[in-house]
């Protein structure tokens, strides 16, 4: 099916935009253009050279002070799933903002964890907030999630929210139901509880 997708969108689909800022177009618009004649091939080498050497440092950078470092947290919340809710369809991260999902995805893989469909992230804001995230169904899709919040809670905020879900200190839950937010990291948890139980996920023990 997606080889087909890609077939069809090579011979029938018209390119309406062409990516032109990756590194290789970059060291490429460097080159001499034809109807220069005091360029200096040399020079524009050094500065391609320049180009690569800082790109290549910066992902090196990145990849020791932040994807690292985000796989160990990674790691642990996915251990650590039972301990947060007995479902362990909920991960809870300590710091927000890092990388998750190609971890998750990789991590969920080699460990053959699919089938457990796992489904909320949850992980403190800037604002020391807390966020609830559904995760997405795979790693190759973006807007299609496991266990989005339920409708009834979409688009509401604040106390009409948290009237609506019986949970103290709900902020929002957006309109697709891919996000919320509440006050606490034990209201994000127990509003994922919720939704477990409303979309038949979870039923909790008698």
């Amino acid at each position: 099916m997606m080889q087909f997708l890609i077939n069809f969108m090579q011979n029938f689909m018209k390119i309406l935009y062409k990516l032109s800022s990756t590194l290789n177009s970059r060291v490429n618009d460097l080159n001499p253009a034809w109807n220069e004649e005091d360029t200096s091939p040399d020079t524009q080498f050094h500065k391609a050279m320049k180009i690569v050497e800082e790109e290549f440092f910066a992902k090196v950078q990145y990849t020791y002070r932040s994807w690292l470092p985000a796989l160990e947290l990674i790691q642990k919340a996915v251990e650590q799933r039972f301990d947060n809710h007995p479902s362990g369809k909920i991960l809870v991260l300590s710091n927000g903002g890092c990388p998750w999902k190609e971890h998750f995805f990789n991590i969920e893989s080699e460990k053959a964890l699919r089938d457990q469909d796992i489904s909320y992230v949850c992980y403190p804001d800037n604002a020391n907030k807390w966020r609830i995230q559904a995760i997405p169904v795979d790693d190759l899709t973006a807007f299609e999630n496991r266990c989005p919040l339920p409708e009834a809670w979409r688009g509401y905020r604040d106390a009409e929210l948290s009237e609506i879900t019986g949970i103290e200190g709900c902020i929002f839950v957006h309109s697709s139901g891919f996000i919320g937010g509440n006050q606490t990291k034990e209201g994000v948890i127990k509003m994922a509880d919720k939704a477990l139980t409303m979309l038949g996920k979870w039923q909790q023990p008698s």
